[in-house]
């Protein structure tokens, strides 16, 4: 069984930087491109960044860019999203997903997470 447990999601103010972690089970990790995705209240599921199997690859989307950093540690299984300069347009629910191969920019990913809230003020 495929598991995928977000955690580091909290409240910040503009400004500030939280952490994100993202660690899986069930799945052959370093087979795997993840992908973190954000919802906000009444929008539909953003694509946030994305890292490929290595963890030579990122992507981000542009309006998270040069503020986000995704990371991923393969021994540990689990995939990092340093958020810095958090805006109240970052808040949301912020999930992180898996798949075989990386696709950016669409939320075309296999398995899931349950998500972490993140609530940023101004």
């Amino acid at each position: 069984q495929v598991q995928l447990v977000e955690s580091g999601g909290g409240l910040g103010q503009s400004g500030d930087s939280l952490s994100l972690s993202c660690t899986t089970s069930g799945l052959t990790f370093r087979n795997y491109a993840i992908g973190w995705f954000r919802r906000a209240p009444g929008k539909e599921p953003e694509f946030v960044a994305a890292v490929d199997s290595s963890g030579g690859s990122t992507y981000y989307t542009d309006s998270v860019k040069g503020r986000f950093t995704i990371s991923r540690d393969n021994a540990k299984n689990t995939v990092f999203l340093q958020m810095n300069s958090l805006k109240p347009e970052d808040t949301a629910v912020y999930y992180c997903a898996a798949r075989r191969y990386l696709v950016v920019r669409t939320t075309n990913y296999d398995y899931w997470g349950q998500g972490t809230q993140v609530t940023v003020s101004s």
